[in-house]
């Protein structure tokens, strides 16, 4: 595997651990949950830099529903990404404190809710878009093709996205994405190590749903 392909899977990885640690806010801490922040706004830049090629192919060949589909959920999560990041340093209390900023905390922290919870969706669903090329990689690395495992990685994102359609609905994340609930409830006696569970079991449901409206997107281009 080339250097640059390795550098590309790792911020990846990266971007992930930290989109979720992010969404455990309270668990984790305001200060540790601004240097977070900061953090995924720098690797998001490196994301884009290594992946330069697609921004500069942009207005470039033929729009295919793929293409159309991909192109809206990066839009979509840069938007989400720049939300947060404006809302965040509005709101900030420690890793940004030394600005200037006074007022507008209520609309920030509003926009910055509706930013992290559709940034995540659609992150998660972005993830999906390419987890086939993933799946792809990943069975290079195995060598040899196996059915058993392939049905084995197959049930295991069946229930994972079953076990994801549960957490989202005990964790309320619907009514914070729409807004129906302009705070975030947290278990404090809670193991950070469960709460992840759960975001990690949601942002697999919505790999799922990308992974398989990918793959009906793409019949339809065949057809």
């Amino acid at each position: 595997m080339k250097s640059k392909r390795i550098i590309k899977i790792s911020i990846d990885i990266l971007m992930t651990a930290v989109l979720l640690l992010l969404m455990a806010y309270s668990l984790v801490g305001e200060a540790l949950h601004e240097w977070l922040g900061i953090g995924l706004f720098v690797l998001f830049i490196l994301h884009h830099v290594l992946n330069s090629a697609w921004s500069r192919n942009l207005f470039k060949g033929k729009y295919t529903p793929f293409r159309i589909l991909q192109t809206v959920l990066v839009v979509l999560a840069l938007g989400s990404m720049l939300g947060s990041m404006v809302s965040g340093i509005v709101l900030s209390r420690h890793a940004l404190a030394f600005l200037p900023i006074t007022g507008g905390r209520s609309w920030a922290r509003t926009l910055h809710m509706l930013s992290a919870y559709w940034g995540f969706t659609f992150i998660s669903l972005h993830l999906g878009l390419h987890w086939s090329m993933m799946m792809g990689m990943a069975k290079r690395m195995w060598g040899k093709p196996s059915t058993v495992r392939s049905w084995i990685v197959r049930s295991i994102g069946f229930l994972m996205a079953g076990y994801g359609v549960y957490a989202f609905i005990r964790r309320e994340i619907g009514s914070y994405i729409f807004l129906k609930n302009q705070f975030v409830f947290f278990d404090f006696n809670e193991p950070l190590i469960l709460f992840l569970l759960d975001y990690i079991a949601v942002m697999g449901l919505f790999v799922f749903i990308g992974h398989y409206v990918a793959k009906v997107v793409l019949t339809f281009k065949s057809l």
